[in-house]
């Protein structure tokens, strides 16, 4: 499943998201999204993750959660954006 984490602080770094969604289940692939001229975080990333079940659980425990001082947003995405 495909997910979009939104409202990331700019310091968060993808070993940051790694560890919030690996005790769920296997991570197929994570990416946060850079601003391409200065190569800071636009507050937003996806994360693949094979297994639905193990994705719903994630999205459902962390949304809401508070990472880096910002309240993130996880829901499944609705965009198929390559990572």
């Amino acid at each position: 499943m495909h997910i979009l984490v939104r409202n990331l602080s700019r310091t968060t770094k993808e070993e940051t998201i790694r560890a919030l969604f690996e005790p769920f289940g296997e991570i197929a692939s994570l990416n946060i999204v850079l601003d391409e001229q200065t190569g800071q975080s636009k507050g937003f990333g996806f994360v693949e993750m094979p297994e639905a079940a193990e994705a719903t659980a994630a999205i459902k425990q962390l949304n809401g959660a508070k990472v880096d001082g910002a309240v993130i947003r996880v829901k499944p995405s609705e965009s198929r954006r390559p990572l």
